[in-house]
């Protein structure tokens, strides 16, 4: 009879396939990929010498037990070589954000980093608040630590230079100035109130502010608020206070002022404790607070502060620019490495300190207090949510707390614009990167063939879970649901245990959240197959912890739905004719109003309008209703 294999033959399995690669392998730098039976990635790491690297996995009885169980999960390698040990770290930081192997120290976080854009290609560039993409058309200042801090930051910037922030599409169909320049945020470029170079002058001096010159700015507002007071233009004058007032204020927001650091830097502070670590994060630029992030990498026990502390610097500017200083609360053993591949990554170099006295780490212990009391939030909160947890378990007859909750509603105007919206919950609370917004086909732009409720979330679901039985049918990624919460009541209960049938799912618990009579809030009934309805005493935390799910669904799917609708609304009719820009486009709103006007106008009409060529409005004519 054979003997069954223990884990120690599995890890010489996994150790002997690593070892079959090694007489092909370079003594070069480079990365190499880890990659289990199924094809998931399970590690990606970095090497000096990949051959002595790759090599060193074979020895399975020096390894920490997290180590020896990925080798022995391990069928097959790949591996990319590069020129430096600096290239490497930058590209294995890369492919740990893009892949998330679960043996790497991973930084999850669902919150694109915050910028100030001022735009370009336009002789009136607009400012904004941007996230995602740094690849956007425009001039990006940041990152900055919270959402929140842009848009007040914004704010002041209009006081103080009043540039405008509405679309290209906005500005080309303006005929008069909007509210924006009635309150003296906007120097109404949009209808001549400001030339080209005028204009050209105040985004200069808001780049000039934003890259940490905001003693040079405030000093030409002074000059000028001067010389209009000397001509006794008093009422110009104040404006120009007003502006350095809002400057000052913006100023005196800024809570850490780092002594002796007139450059841009980061301050990275790590605590550990309890098998879990915070990492804090404070952005300065220009000398000036730009606001505070607290992280919380997903890692094995076993990893230590420094260790995480380096993966998550890595893969930190991998997505944001580094500054010209990175101050670190732990010293790592390849600080001049990480300093040189973040000079590749930025372009100029960028210097890595641990300091251990003066002004420098004077700010690296505030950030480790922030980071501590942070992580002592996160816990509490943890708890909390585990107890939570534990309540919906019982109350709907669970065998365990549930790890992922997926809610589900959906919002349209008598079927127009149907979208549907899944949020999904657990542990950590919010899980805001596995949300899904569905387009769904059950009703209609117009409303003409509109589905009802039933019929949406119907293809919700369909899609939701079929989907899931192609890509992960042996369930090991953690996608999938162990509670299926629906806004609704019997009808989308049976609707939802249709879908399951029809797919083969017997093992998903199903819940439906009925609204109380009159909709009041507390009296809720949920329904579950083959039970009883069951409603909580008013005060239940767990009541108060569902409706927060069943809001945050409900909250999502009428945004999504929203933004979807003024999408739509936004979308002018002229927008489809070809050899029709924005000039023209303008033109004829301006000269019909409306494109609704401009679609019934005739030939003649069109032919009259100012700016419109004889060529361009038979275009326009036929456009709308076809050749003359």
């Amino acid at each position: 009879m054979a003997k069954k294999a223990g884990p120690e033959s599995h890890s010489l399995q996994g150790a002997e396939v690593i070892r079959s690669y090694l007489p092909t392998l370079p003594e070069t730098p480079g990365v190499y990929r880890m990659i289990a039976h199924d094809g998931a990635i399970l590690y990606v790491g970095k090497a000096k010498n990949l051959r002595r690297r790759v090599a060193s996995y074979t020895r399975t009885d020096g390894l920490v037990n997290r180590i020896r169980r990925m080798v022995s999960l391990t069928r097959s390698m790949e591996f990319v070589t590069t020129h430096t040990e600096a290239e490497a770290l930058l590209l294995e930081a890369n492919l740990i954000r893009t892949l998330l192997p679960p043996y790497n120290v991973l930084v999850k976080d669902d919150r694109a980093f915050s910028y100030i854009m001022l735009g370009k290609g336009h002789d009136y560039p607009r400012l904004l608040h941007h996230r995602g993409s740094r690849r956007g058309e425009g001039e990006l200042f940041g990152p900055y630590g919270s959402p929140g801090l842009v848009g007040m930051t914004v704010s002041v910037l209009q006081r103080a230079f009043q540039l405008r922030t509405c679309t290209d599409q906005i500005f080309d169909s303006r005929t008069r100035p909007c509210l924006q320049h009635q309150i003296k945020r906007c120097s109404a470029p949009c209808v001549g109130r400001v030339t080209p170079e005028e204009y050209r002058e105040q985004t200069d001096e808001v780049r000039a502010f934003l890259k940490g010159r905001s003693s040079e700015v405030q000093a030409a507002f002074a000059r000028r608020m001067h010389e209009h007071s000397e001509r006794l233009e008093y009422e110009a004058a104040a404006q120009w206070r007003d502006r350095i007032r809002a400057l000052t204020s913006l100023q005196s927001r800024q809570d850490i002022n780092m002594e002796g650091v007139l450059d841009d830097a980061d301050v990275i502070a790590v605590h550990a404790e309890g098998g879990t670590i915070c990492v804090q994060v404070f952005f300065f630029r220009g000398g000036r607070n730009q606001g505070t992030r607290a992280f919380f990498p997903s890692h094995d026990a076993e990893e230590d502060a420094a260790s995480v502390l380096a993966a998550f610097a890595g893969q930190l500017y991998d997505e944001a620019p580094p500054p010209r200083l990175v101050l670190l609360s732990h010293d790592l053993p390849e600080r001049e490495l990480l300093a040189d591949a973040l000079t590749l990554r930025a372009g100029h170099r960028v210097e890595v300190e641990c300091p251990r006295r003066g002004d420098k780490h004077r700010v690296v212990g505030h950030a480790l207090t922030n980071a501590r009391e942070a992580h002592g939030r996160r816990m509490a909160e943890r708890s909390t949510q585990a107890r939570l947890l534990a309540g919906v378990a019982e109350a709907f007859g669970l065998p365990a707390a549930p790890n992922r909750v997926e809610v589900y509603d959906n919002s349209h105007i008598q079927g127009a614009f149907p979208v549907g919206a899944m949020v999904v919950a657990g542990p950590e609370g919010f899980q805001r990167n596995a949300y899904r917004r569905f387009h769904l086909a059950a009703g209609s732009v117009d409303g003409t063939t509109a589905g009802s409720d039933y019929d949406m979330l119907r293809e919700m679901l369909m899609r939701r879970f079929a989907r899931a039985l192609k890509e992960d049918p042996q369930r090991t990624s953690g996608s999938w649901p162990d509670l299926v919460l629906i806004d609704g009541g019997l009808g989308q209960l049976n609707v939802a245990r249709d879908v399951m049938t029809e797919l083969r799912i017997t093992d998903v618990p199903l819940v439906a959240i009925a609204k109380g009579p009159d909709r009041d809030a507390g009296r809720e009934r949920f329904f579950m197959p083959g039970r009883e309805p069951i409603q909580f005493k008013p005060n239940d935390p767990v009541l108060y912890f569902l409706q927060r799910l069943r809001d945050e669904a409900h909250n999502t799917a009428v945004e999504s739905h929203r933004a979807r609708r003024v999408k739509a609304i936004r979308h002018s009719r002229i927008d489809e004719i070809p050899g029709v820009g924005p000039i023209r486009k303008k033109a004829l709103l301006h000269h019909f109003g409306s494109s609704t006007a401009v679609a019934a106008a005739g030939l003649r009409d069109l032919e009259n309008a100012p700016g419109i060529s004889a060529t361009v409005a038979r275009r326009v004519y036929e456009h709308f209703h076809g050749s003359v």
